[in-house]
C-alpha cells in the first residue's frame, strides 16, 4: 500500500477505483456516455489479479442528488494497467497523474465527449404505461442535432407521424465527425419525409439562409444540440452560442414554436454545460412573444446503464458509488423522450413551458438497477462500492495537471463533471425543501427499465445501437471499446 510498490493485489485493486473515477466524466453528460467495458477497462482481463470484491464505502454525496453515474463492467478479475510501473514505483499520486495526463494527450487528439446522458433506472417490476403521442395538423420541421442520439429519435418520430422533417446537419456529423452529409441521408432513407440540409450552426447567417430557402416554409424546430465534450469552451461554444444562433435564425424566419432539449441538472448549476443551457434557455423565454417554446428537461436516458449488462451476464460485479442507496434516478427512453418532444407542438400545456421529464414507474437507486439486473441474468447481487472519497484524490490530480498544462485546462472540469453525476440524483428538485423528489417529477412513456432490459440481453445488437464508439471514454484514453 506504501509508495514503494504495492502488492499486485493491491495495484490492481486501485487500477480499478481509478477506472472507476476516470470513468466516470464519460457517463454523465446527455449527451451519453461510452459502454461500460470502456469505463473500466483499466481493470481488463480476467486472467491477471483478482480484485476485492467489494471496497469500502467512505464519504457520502451531497445532499439534493442527481443520479447518473453507473457505467463499469469491471471484471471479478483485474489487470493493472501497462504502466503499472510508473504508476505505483514512483507513487500512487504521481501515477495517477501520469495516467491523467495520458488520457489528457489523448483525448486532444481524438475530440473528447461525456454522454451526459446520465444514468438511468426505472421500477423492476413495473407494467409499462401505454402513451398514445398527441398529433395534430401536419408540419414542416427542423431537426437541429439530428444526428445525435436524442436527435434521431426526434427526427423518426416526427417523420413516424406524418411531418415533413428537415434535418440541419455540419459537413462532418455524428459520433467522431465521421458522417458526410451523404452518409446522413442514407442513414434516413426509407424513414419517411426526411430532408438533410447543410448549415453551419456555429454561423447564425447559413441557418438562416437555408430557413429563407425552404418551400413551404418551416414551421417549428426542435433543438437537440449538445457540447461533445462538456469542456467549459466546447459548452459554451455548442449548448449557448451555438444554439441561440438557431433560436434567432429561427425567431426571424418566423418559426411558430421552437422545443429546447435541456437537462434536468440545470436545477442546480455547477458546471460550465449547465451555466451554457441556462443562458440558452433564458434567451428562448425571452423570445416568447415573438415564438412560442417547450423546454424539455429530461432525467436520465436508459443507455446510460447499458455499459454493465454484458459483464454482468459474463459473471461480473455491478459496480457503483458509495452504497448505491443515495442517488435515484427515472431515466426515459430516447423513443419516449422523442414522443414527449413532439407532443408539444400540439399540447397547449407544454407551450412556453419548462418541462422536466422522467420515464414511466418509480425512481431506483443505482443498487437497485443492479439487483433488476441480476434478476434478469439470474444471477445473485453481487458488487463493487467505490468510494466517494476517490472523487477528492483524483480531482486534486486533474486540477494539478490543468495547472501545469493549460491546453488540458478542461481536464478539472471532467473531473467536477464525474463528481456531480456521482452524487446528485436526476430528479426534480423540490422548492420547499432543496432536495430532489420522485413525487415531484413527472413520468412519461411506454417502456420501464425491466422491458427494455429483457430486450437487450435477448438481443445484443440492441446493445451495439446504444455505443458511443469514439466518443467514450475508453477510446479517448486509448483503451478501446
Amino acid at each position: 500500500m506504501g509508495a514503494s510498490g504495492p502488492s499486485p493485489r493491491g495495484s490492481a485493486a486501485r487500477a480499478s477505483l481509478l477506472g472507476a473515477a476516470l470513468a466516470a466524466p464519460s457517463l454523465l453528460l446527455g449527451r451519453s456516455s461510452g459502454s461500460a467495458s470502456e469505463a473500466f477497462s483499466l481493470a481488463a482481463s480476467p486472467a491477471t489479479h483478482s480484485a476485492p470484491a467489494v471496497v469500502a464505502s467512505s464519504a457520502r454525496p451531497s445532499t439534493g442528488s442527481r443520479f447518473s453515474l453507473q457505467r463499469s463492467t469491471a471484471p471479478l478479475a483485474v489487470q493493472a494497467p501497462a504502466s503499472e510501473g510508473l504508476l505505483f514505483g514512483s507513487g500512487c499520486a504521481l501515477g495517477l497523474a501520469a495516467v491523467a495526463l495520458r488520457a489528457a494527450r489523448r483525448a486532444t487528439r481524438s475530440g473528447r465527449r461525456h454522454g451526459r446522458a446520465a444514468r438511468a433506472a426505472v421500477s423492476a417490476p413495473l407494467v409499462a404505461n401505454n402513451v398514445a403521442g398527441l398529433d395534430g395538423p401536419k408540419m414542416r420541421v427542423v431537426v437541429f442535432g439530428g444526428t445525435g442520439y436524442i436527435g434521431r429519435a426526434a427526427v423518426l418520430e416526427l417523420a413516424a407521424r406524418g411531418h415533413s422533417v428537415i434535418v440541419c446537419t455540419r459537413s462532418q456529423s455524428g459520433m467522431g465527425s465521421k458522417q458526410s452529409v451523404g452518409d446522413v441521408e442514407a442513414s434516413f432513407e426509407g424513414m419517411g419525409d426526411v430532408t438533410v440540409v447543410n448549415a453551419d450552426v456555429s454561423e447564425e447567417a447559413s441557418i438562416a439562409s437555408f430557413l429563407r430557402s425552404m418551400d413551404p416554409p418551416v414551421q417549428g424546430a426542435v433543438c437537440c444540440l449538445a457540447s461533445r465534450s462538456g469542456g467549459r469552451e466546447d459548452s459554451f461554444k455548442i449548448d449557448h452560442a451555438a444554439t441561440v444562433n438557431c433560436m434567432k435564425a429561427c425567431r426571424d424566419s418566423g418559426l411558430q414554436h421552437f422545443v429546447l432539449l435541456s437537462a434536468v441538472c440545470v436545477q442546480r448549476p455547477i458546471l460550465a454545460f449547465q451555466e451554457a443551457k441556462l443562458l440558452a434557455e433564458a434567451f428562448l423565454r425571452e423570445e416568447s412573444e415573438k415564438m412560442a417554446f417547450s423546454i424539455v428537461q429530461p432525467t436520465a436516458y436508459f443507455k446510460s446503464l447499458l455499459g454493465q449488462v454484458k459483464g454482468v451476464a459474463g459473471g461480473a460485479p455491478f459496480v457503483m458509488f458509495g452504497d448505491g442507496t443515495e442517488v435515484r434516478c427515472k431515466p426515459i427512453s430516447e423513443q419516449d423522450l422523442a414522443s414527449f418532444m413532439a407532443d408539444c407542438f400540439w399540447d397547449p400545456s407544454k407551450r412556453n413551458v419548462t418541462l422536466p421529464i422522467g420515464g414511466p414507474g418509480r425512481a431506483l437507486s443505482f443498487k437497485e438497477q443492479g439487483e433488476l439486473l441480476f434478476s434478469l441474468v439470474g444471477r445473485e447481487p453481487n458488487y463493487i462500492c467505490v468510494p466517494y472519497s476517490v472523487f477528492d484524490f483524483v480531482q486534486g490530480i486533474l486540477d494539478f495537471i490543468a495547472g501545469l498544462f493549460p491546453s488540458q485546462s478542461d481536464l478539472a472540469e471532467y473531473g467536477r463533471i464525474g463528481r456531480y453525476y456521482a452524487e446528485q440524483s436526476m430528479l426534480v428538485l423540490d422548492p420547499k425543501t432543496g432536495k430532489y423528489s420522485e413525487e415531484l417529477t413527472p413520468s412519461y412513456g411506454r417502456t420501464d427499465l425491466r422491458a427494455f432490459m429483457t430486450e437487450v440481453l435477448e438481443d445484443s445488437s440492441k446493445l451495439d445501437a446504444q455505443k458511443l464508439g469514439d466518443q467514450g471514454l475508453g477510446a479517448r484514453v486509448g483503451m478501446g471499446d
